[in-house]
């Protein structure tokens, strides 16, 4: 778990984080960006957002949000042990959360006095996580992110009821077991018809249960896990663009640039130079500074 804290007068870097994610809006007001759309956000506003789920701020001026990073293994256990009734397993929470929670941003209005009494928690816990919190301080840590999910959590909502999304615990075994031959090998050149044979099904039976249960068919759903790795990679290594397309499983560095361009908004090198400017503390370029 971490926290940080940032003010900007320009796009905030559009970042994909390989944990969940709480962006909570303290000042000033902007637009929310990414794959899933664009959103109004002012004071008083609390964005929640799944893991490697690209998105980015731009600030109507200037806004003052602090984002809270929860490791994924994390969240499952406070899921797990919140929901013991109904999950018997720690890989059922990781399913759930992959069907029903994969790249959906929620919005949730908490009101500018929550915001107030959220303040000082989200302060201590950015403070606690400037140089990593320390072993010492981890159950205070602790502590300030059950404070802040008990504001957060009880106006989150989950669409588990539609009919045509099952829950996670009925699954077709054929879509659980696509969908982890995708992820474990993102670099391979795959065809429907190959992930039809592994699953014993043919291709056209492959996409009805595979959209059914992911929403998604499986080419978009392989999309989104090499983009999300493309950023990972830019923000993480020194890699040229066209390899690092090459190591995601796009051979052609146009297409791959078109593809991330598409989900995240802005090029790969776009990306990668405003990833590289929050990480040495420049927050906007100059000639978009201006007062609040």
């Amino acid at each position: 778990m971490t926290a940080r804290t940032l003010s900007s007068y320009g796009l905030f870097t559009p970042v994909a984080a390989n944990s969940a994610s709480i962006v909570v809006l303290r000042s000033g007001s902007g637009r929310l960006v990414g794959e899933f759309g664009t959103h109004d956000v002012t004071i008083g506003k609390v964005v929640v957002l799944p893991p490697n789920t690209p998105w980015a701020i731009e600030p109507e001026g200037w806004v003052t949000a602090t984002t809270l990073n929860l490791d994924q293994d994390y969240v499952v256990d406070l899921m797990f042990w919140r929901h013991a009734a109904r999950f018997t397993t720690r890989d059922a929470v990781r399913l759930f959360l992959e069907v029903h929670c994969a790249g959906q941003a929620q919005l949730i209005l908490v009101g500018e006095q929550r915001i107030r009494r959220l303040t000082p928690w989200l302060d201590e816990l950015s403070a606690l996580s400037l140089k990593g919190i320390p072993p010492h301080r981890f159950y205070r840590a602790q502590a300030l992110v059950a404070c802040v999910l008990d504001v957060v959590a009880p106006r989150l909502t989950v669409d588990d009821d539609r009919g045509d999304h099952p829950s996670a615990l009925q699954l077709r075994r054929e879509a659980r077991e696509v969908a982890a031959l995708l992820r474990e090998s993102i670099s391979r050149r795959w065809t429907v018809t190959e992930l039809a044979e592994a699953a014993h099904l043919s291709s056209s039976q492959l996409r009805r249960v595979f959209k059914q249960s992911f929403g998604v068919p499986p080419v978009t759903y392989l999309t989104g896990l090499r983009t999300q790795q493309m950023a990972l990679l830019l923000r993480t290594t020194d890699l040229s663009i066209p390899a690092i397309a090459m190591t995601v499983g796009w051979a052609d560095a146009d297409f791959a640039t078109r593809q991330f361009r598409r989900s995240v908004g802005m090029s790969p090198r776009e990306y990668r130079r405003r990833s590289r400017q929050t990480e040495t503390g420049v927050f906007a370029r100059s000639d978009q500074m201006k007062r609040p």
